[in-house]
């Protein structure tokens, strides 16, 4: 395979617990990453990240505060397939057109939806969340969330070191991970491009 690979921290760092995803993806800056793997923070730029799926990538990762019900803090793993992503709107209608998307806003849901409609339905998404315990005005990561940050970024090293194997062992199959159905959930308890956002 020699497609490539795009790991985007998502969310709102002025909201509490929504800054996760960027928080992990800064502190993805320090690891050591193959040159296929490209690592972004997106803020909460929706419209620019469902571009950027759509422009060569097999696979991606995104890293983003996700309430799912656990106790604040608890990481887990998704591979959403592409048969379980939301349809943003009728395949003729123009993407800035589509109701359900604000190219002002994050909605991580809607996103995936779009790929569709960009011809980029093939990518493979992985989404690392973690359970948020405040989404409130605030620049701080709460305390458990704060203490997930060093797992989620080993939970991102070590899917990137999966998909690589099955790169190495499988070159002309879809990125992903072997063996791990796409709607069964993980939970567990190079530098990075900063993508320029909008506030709503």
């Amino acid at each position: 395979m020699t497609g490539r690979m795009l790991i985007a921290g998502i969310g709102n760092i002025f909201l509490g617990d929504d800054g996760f995803g960027p928080e992990v993806a800064k502190r993805l800056a320090a690891a050591s990453l193959p040159g296929w793997v490209r690592v972004a923070d997106y803020g909460i730029s929706g419209m620019h990240l469902a571009y950027d799926l759509a422009d060569g990538y097999d696979a991606a990762i995104l890293i983003d505060a996700a309430p799912r019900g656990d106790k604040p803090g608890s990481v887990s793993v998704l591979d959403v397939a592409a048969e379980h992503r939301p349809d943003a709107g009728p395949a003729d209608e123009p993407i800035g057109a589509s109701r359900l998307f604000d190219a002002h806003g994050m909605q991580p849901d809607v996103v995936l939806g779009v790929l569709d409609m960009l011809g980029a339905r093939s990518v493979r998404i992985l989404v690392v969340g973690c359970e948020p315990a405040s989404v409130d005005y605030g620049m701080e990561l709460s305390e458990p969330v704060a203490n997930a940050v060093d797992e989620a970024v080993q939970v991102v090293l070590d899917l990137v070191a999966e998909i690589g194997r099955g790169r190495d062992h499988e070159p002309h199959a879809a990125a992903g991970i072997p063996g791990r159905s796409a709607a069964d959930p993980q939970t567990t308890d190079k530098g990075v491009s900063h993508v320029p956002w909008h506030s709503r």
